[in-house]
């Protein structure tokens, strides 16, 4: 068992990773319906919070069947991270989580997120001031350092855990890798291999098979792993990889039938928390993701991506059934589309 303050996750647990524009309510329902073990909140702004932002406040929604669940939040002041930290708090969420990873312009250069990396002393405080202002569990996401000559993630790792952090997450690249490039998990495997640290550490970065999941479990040691991209139009990634490091053996890939069932209670949740004209409109980023892979598909999606009613969806969807059941995905083939710019991944 692995335990981040009072939670009791299962031995290596496997998260799902905040990531902007993607993991609201009805994409983590349908991640947890598929195995994740601890989801997070989109990350949310500590100053939009205080302001009463409506976008923010709307983040903050939580529902009882994904716990545990933990909201993050970002920003590089003090006082407003505390009171923001104690507005979480009142949502009763599993845990208050700290982005200190995402590495956008917008962020990272205004001295939040990744841009708190460039200054280890306010990292510092700042952590100090949101564990002292809340009950709940606090954890971080963060990663190696701003770049490749600051890969600071080991001091990173014991002076948070020093002032109270019950976990730390690290996406094995530098800020000014953005995503490009290989994630480097050696500097992973050290925190977690570090006698000083005693937290759970959990990797993220690249994690895209039941293979690479194990491997890297066994290659690394580190408590459980985050999963973001690989996830987005694949919850099925979570079970496969429980059953493949518990068994050593691959589950039956989804049929069409099944991609088709989650595709739509993504959309439905979406249109019952969003509403039908936001909710249809926002989903039209996933149908890509879900329907990948298939050959001639382009008809459908563009069908897909401008409908404006559930019904004509589903229309749509029911077509898709009937044309490919039994098509047999080359899965090792497949590409996940990405069309979220702002900071999917941290």
């Amino acid at each position: 068992m692995v335990k981040i303050g009072n939670i009791q996750l299962p031995a290596f647990p496997l998260l799902l990773a905040p990531m902007e524009d993607v993991s609201d309510p009805p994409f983590r329902a349908v991640c947890k319906d598929n195995g994740a073990d601890l989801m997070y909140t989109e990350f949310i702004s500590s100053e939009g919070l205080i302001r009463d932002a409506i976008k923010s406040r709307q983040k903050l929604d939580i529902f009882d069947y994904e716990r545990p669940v933990g909201i993050q939040i970002f920003g590089g002041d003090e006082e407003s991270l505390s009171l923001a930290a104690k507005i979480v708090e009142v949502t009763n969420p599993d845990l208050l989580d700290i982005n200190f990873g995402c590495p956008v312009k917008k962020v990272a250069l205004k001295g939040a997120g990744a841009g708190v990396l460039k200054d280890l002393d306010l990292m510092q405080r700042l952590t100090s001031a949101v564990v002292k202002s809340t009950s709940l569990p606090v954890t971080v996401k963060t990663r190696l350092g701003w770049d490749d000559n600051t890969k600071n993630i080991e001091e990173v790792a014991e002076r948070l855990q020093d002032v109270g952090i019950k976990a730390l997450a690290i996406h094995g690249r530098t800020r000014t890798q953005m995503y490009k490039g290989e994630a480097d998990w050696t500097l992973i495997g050290k925190v977690k291999n570090n006698p000083r640290i005693t937290i759970p550490i959990f990797g993220n970065g690249d994690i895209d098979s039941p293979e690479k999941a194990l491997e890297y479990k066994n290659r690394y040691g580190v408590d459980g792993i985050m999963i973001g991209r690989a996830a987005i139009g694949y919850p099925w990634i979570f079970n496969e990889i429980k059953h493949f490091v518990q068994t050593g053996e691959h589950l039956v890939p989804p049929t069409i039938e099944d991609r088709v069932a989650v595709c739509r209670k993504h959309l439905y949740k979406s249109v019952e928390w969003k509403g039908p004209v936001v909710g249809i409109n926002e989903m039209r980023r996933h149908y890509a993701n879900y329907l990948k892979g298939l050959p001639n598909i382009k008809e459908y999606r563009n069908k897909l991506v401008t409908l404006k009613l559930v019904e004509e969806i589903d229309e749509v969807l029911d077509e898709v059934i009937a044309i490919y059941t039994g098509f047999e995905f080359e899965k090792n083939n497949i590409e996940l589309i990405n069309y979220h710019e702002k900071c999917p991944i941290d």
